[in-house]
């Protein structure tokens, strides 16, 4: 693991409460891992990173968002969508494979719907010619999809 990535899910096991991680399970669970960290927490985990490991490339970025949703641990997930929350600008139109890879394994409405509104939205907003048009193209596949998570994810763009 990346001393990233190791920072991060150092400080969410660290900021996870049994209680929380066994109410999360029972509430949200398809079987994903939960530390029990908060909402905030993670959020706060993910700015302290970038403060810690300033100045990350597009690749570094997106390499530690790919490392991160490796484990199917809910928080881990939750931080990447807020790594590339945080990273928007950087975002290209390529990066849609890996976000649709993300989607895929997202499983839960928890993960997919902030993956699919606070990134992969203001993403297409952006996304000047050609690109746009390929995005959309995209798109218009996950919504003919046989993956509920991508039929999802395009409906609510």
């Amino acid at each position: 693991m990346t001393t990233p990535a190791e920072f991060i899910d150092r400080t969410l096991k660290a900021e996870g409460s049994e209680v929380r991680a066994r109410a999360e399970a029972d509430r949200i669970g398809n079987g994903l891992k939960f530390y029990g960290a908060s909402v905030g927490a993670v959020r706060g985990t993910v700015r302290d990173a970038d403060r810690r490991y300033p100045g990350m490339s597009h690749d570094e970025f997106t390499a530690l968002a790919a490392e991160l949703w490796a484990e199917p641990v809910f928080e881990r997930r939750l931080a990447a969508i807020v790594l590339l929350q945080r990273s928007l600008p950087m975002l290209r139109g390529s990066d849609l494979t890996r976000i649709e890879q993300f989607a895929r394994e997202a499983h839960v409405p928890e993960l997919i719907d902030p993956l699919a509104i606070d990134v992969v939205r203001p993403l297409l907003e952006r996304l000047q010619e050609p690109d746009a048009t390929r995005a959309r193209r995209i798109i218009a596949r996950w919504s003919e999809s046989n993956e509920p998570n991508l039929r999802r994810a395009a409906g609510m763009l």
